[in-house]
């Protein structure tokens, strides 16, 4: 996949996450891009749960970047 197609990837899916979770900061959905576990953490902090439920959470809306 080209670099810019990546690029527009992560901007649809940090719209997605934006949507769902909106106590994220936009600083916070940019710093997450290409780290996974920043944005799992992230959103453990924020919301109080379970890395299990913002995994499942995640996959929901279509992120699977591994």
């Amino acid at each position: 996949m080209n670099e810019e197609i990546a690029k527009g990837d992560w901007k649809q899916m940090a719209g997605r996450i934006k949507a769902k979770w909106g106590r994220l900061t936009d600083d916070e959905v940019q710093q997450a891009e290409g780290n996974r576990e920043y944005l799992i953490g992230k959103l453990q902090e924020r919301y109080g749960l379970a890395k299990e439920q913002v995994e499942e959470n995640l996959k929901d809306i279509g992120y699977y970047n591994s």
